[in-house]
């Protein structure tokens, strides 16, 4: 079959792509420092998000192509396409957001996987209008283009020294999409000699369908962006640019009002010392200081993190930071505690800096910018100490 393209859905669909990898990627670089419901919350919203631009690219680049024919698309294949797109993609930006570089050629793969599954899965809807046969050279480098340009943008965005602007990760993981469709298409023969007349039932142009259809991708993006982005986000920005100084400052009148507390309330406090109450479905008990990696405020309580889990304690950020021995925890953050003993690279982001968690489930921990400097000393100094303590 003998076939032209309205390269103006073409460019629609790449627009699309790149825009869904956007938000898409922007809610995955969150789930790092995000606990609990709110973590979840981000992996689903990045996944959906990731698959409805994915599928949309991809319905709309069909669009884009004149048929020889009218096609008649089936529902089942087509819902069976997007679930699958669905579930691999996030299953991809898990392991991406763990920020292990052994896991990332895995990410890559599982995330190639994911596009080129949904493409051919679809393929199957059309069927009933025409009998379809694949180049397996072409169907070859449509993956390999999805696994690369996926890498990539996987890569840029979650390992890189120093992350490029988030928009260039976004256009290599649409050229992922759209160079993994177009090059597939081209492989692609469509035989309508053996389909069944079709009678045209749409009541739209397919221009008018593809500019629908990606302002559904748009709007769903959106919600997402707005739903899942912390307001206070840019706020808290503000105030760091405003006040770089000032928690300095609440630091040491922290320390100043812990070391004029009374003699019983030290003696209370050492007697429970680096042991901190937990709650984990459903079930109390207490976790030791050794055991705890790192420790996130969230409203009056906190979580911690032993490596493996979040763990919730009713205590607030403030009365954990007290409980646990200085060193080796360092608060990094006015809602973050680390333990140095399991602090790795500090890398720039933003006009702060975040610190990389040696741990079996990678994660980072925000740094003020007001403290990169210290901790900095922190760990040097941390590192002298166990090193002498070794010899």
């Amino acid at each position: 079959m003998s076939s032209s393209h309205n390269h103006y859905l073409i460019a629609l669909s790449v627009l699309v792509a790149i825009q869904a990898s956007y938000v898409g990627l922007s809610l995955a670089l969150r789930i790092p420092g995000a606990f609990a419901l709110n973590r979840r919350l981000l992996i689903a919203g990045s996944a959906i998000t990731l698959a409805v631009g994915i599928w949309s690219m991809h319905f709309i680049g069909m669009l884009s192509m004149g048929m020889a024919s009218d096609v008649d698309y089936l529902v089942l294949p087509t819902l069976v396409s997007f679930l699958l797109c669905v579930l691999v993609t996030g299953i991809a930006i898990y392991l991406a957001s763990l920020r292990s570089l052994n896991l990332l050629g895995i990410a890559a793969v599982v995330m190639g996987l994911g596009i080129t599954t949904m493409h051919y899965v679809g393929m199957i809807a059309l069927h009933s209008s025409a009998r379809l046969s694949y180049d397996p050279v072409y169907v070859v480098g449509s993956f390999v283009i999805a696994v690369t340009a996926s890498g990539l943008a996987i890569w840029l965005a979650f390992m890189a020294e120093r992350r490029p602007p988030l928009f260039v990760c976004a256009i290599f993981l649409g050229c992922a999409v759209s160079g993994m469709h177009y090059t597939a298409m081209e492989g692609t023969s469509f035989d309508f000699s053996f389909a069944e007349p079709v009678t045209a039932t749409s009541f739209m142009s397919s221009d008018t369908l593809a500019v629908i259809v990606s302002f559904v991708a748009f709007a769903i993006s959106g919600v997402f962006m707005l739903t899942l982005v912390p307001k206070g986000s840019s706020r808290e920005h503000g105030e760091q640019r405003r006040r770089g100084g000032e928690e300095v400052a609440d630091d040491f009148h922290e320390l100043e009002t812990e070391e004029s507390g009374d003699e019983t309330a030290v003696a209370g406090m050492q007697a429970s010392a680096n042991l901190l109450p937990i709650e984990k479905n459903g079930d109390r008990f207490h976790i030791a200081a050794a055991e705890v990696i790192s420790v996130h405020a969230n409203a009056h309580y906190t979580y911690v993190f032993n490596g493996r889990d979040d763990l919730f304690c009713s205590l607030s950020i403030t009365e954990v930071s007290r409980r646990l021995p200085k060193p080796p925890f360092y608060r990094t953050h006015r809602s973050h505690i680390v333990n140095l003993a399991h602090a790795g690279r500090m890398k720039k982001s933003g006009d702060a800096a975040v610190v990389e968690l040696e741990s079996q489930v990678r994660r980072t921990v925000p740094i003020s910018r007001a403290r990169v400097g210290e901790l900095r000393q922190q760990l040097a100094e941390f590192q002298m100490h166990e090193c002498s303590d070794a010899t």
